[in-house]
């Protein structure tokens, strides 16, 4: 195997259990999130309320991130995946249930989408698991050398899934209704469940078994913030995708600008998936280790670029286009971001890392979702969109000029060096 091998992660077997573990995981969690998201807006036809629903996602994966990247690096990984899959799978049950037509009948609104905040607010905590536990995992399925193709393949899972389950989702619910779609998000949880018991146990490798949590959390967030590639990495991720969360908004789109139903609806969501799997799939043969700080400031611009464009068109293949080039510079970022964490983490923090990661970027999503559903309805839908987008484009011309370091950012001597120690 060379380090030029574009399948060198997929010669190991518990890696390809793991990528479609990860698949069934991601399609079940992005279609069930687009369905729910649907049902508030025919439940309120109001903005805000969807933003709601990032929000009751936002706040306990953020607040619940290092200490969850805490307890991830003092357990053993594969039960600890396999407890938090079984319990977001009793969250599918639940929303599945709470779609019912008898309950959706006999029930109020407000009962209803209370309930369905409550069951987005537990599957936050989850989500503050599964970023560390995943991330940690997949140092313990491949060799030192592999760990940046192994990224990019992982990565590339997780919008594969993304965009099956986000496409999917649109056409589910023309053909079977928002209920029995949420019926298909628990089957492929309770599938991701079953899966994950064909990876064996893995050694924990931190050797400060029971630390103290304050002393162990105070570690985690002093690594990343003395490491300048990191921090710098997951800075500007955050702001941009914090800014950049247009695809709240899609169900406005949908219906109201470009007038194209749910399907268009899950074709439109489905786009920036699209994009971003072409471009992990590249990755995987086109290394980007060299001049990578530069790359990522390029690919943060020109998503925002793309965010604007979406928010000034009419036409709905034009937006189609722009939210597919949206995803093709993501993607980009996204491989970037994880090559940089995968390479210059050690293994015994990999869950507090990882937390961090989930704090700065994971989390954005939630709160840059709540953001697009406020300033919608302070703007109006365009203009929050390009106002979005304009800020993403600040940011990264902010960042290129005060961090001239990060710009000359360069990971092929990290690479090497991981090549050669294996």
């Amino acid at each position: 195997m060379t380090k030029n091998d574009p399948y060198a992660a997929l010669r190991f077997k518990e890696f390809n259990i793991f990528l479609m573990m990860r698949f069934l995981l991601v399609f079940g969690w992005s279609m069930q999130f687009i369905v729910i998201e649907w049902q508030v807006y025919e439940l309120t036809n109001d903005a805000l309320s969807m933003g709601i629903i990032g929000l009751m996602e936002f706040i306990p994966a953020f607040c619940m991130a290092l200490f969850a990247g805490h307890i991830v690096d003092q357990r053993e990984k594969r039960n600890l995946l396999a407890l938090c899959i079984g319990a977001f799978s009793l969250i599918s049950l639940g929303l599945f249930l709470l779609t019912w037509p008898t309950i959706v009948e006999n029930w109020s609104t407000n009962r209803i989408l209370y309930c369905i905040y409550a069951l987005v607010f537990f599957g936050g905590i989850l989500r503050s698991f599964f970023g560390p536990i995943l991330f940690s995992l997949i140092a313990l399925l491949v060799p030192k050398k592999a760990y940046p193709n192994a990224a990019t393949w992982s990565s590339s899972a997780w919008q594969i899934a993304s965009v099956a389950g986000l496409a999917f989702s649109g056409f589910a619910i023309s053909w079977f209704g928002v209920h029995w779609s949420l019926c298909i998000v628990f089957s492929m949880v309770s599938l991701a469940f079953i899966t994950v018991f064909f990876i064996s146990k893995k050694p924990i490798h931190n050797t400060k078994i029971n630390e103290p949590i304050l002393q162990s959390l105070k570690e985690g967030l002093g690594f990343v913030f003395k490491t300048k590639a990191i921090l710098g990495a997951l800075t500007l991720d955050m702001i941009s995708v914090l800014f950049g969360g247009a695809v709240m908004l899609l169900p406005i789109f949908a219906k109201e600008i470009l007038d194209v139903g749910s399907e268009g609806f899950g074709i439109l969501r489905a786009a920036p998936s699209v994009g971003a799997i072409l471009t992990m799939i590249a990755t995987a043969y086109i290394p980007i280790s060299k001049n990578a700080g530069m790359k990522l400031l390029m690919a943060v611009f020109g998503f925002g670029v793309c965010i604007i464009v979406f928010g000034l068109s009419t036409s709905f293949w034009i937006s189609v286009i722009a939210l597919f080039f949206s995803g093709v510079t993501d993607g980009v970022s996204m491989v970037i971001r994880q090559t940089i964490l995968q390479l210059k983490t050690p293994d015994h923090m990999r869950g507090r890392v990882a937390s961090v990661n989930s704090m700065f970027v994971g989390s954005s999503n939630e709160l840059g979702g709540f953001e697009s559903g406020v300033t919608a309805k302070l703007m109006g839908t365009v203009t929050a969109v390009v106002f979005g987008g304009t800020m993403t484009l600040i940011t990264v011309i902010t960042t290129a000029l005060v961090s001239p370091t990060f710009r000359k950012l360069d990971l092929r001597k990290d690479f090497e060096e991981n090549t050669v120690t294996d």
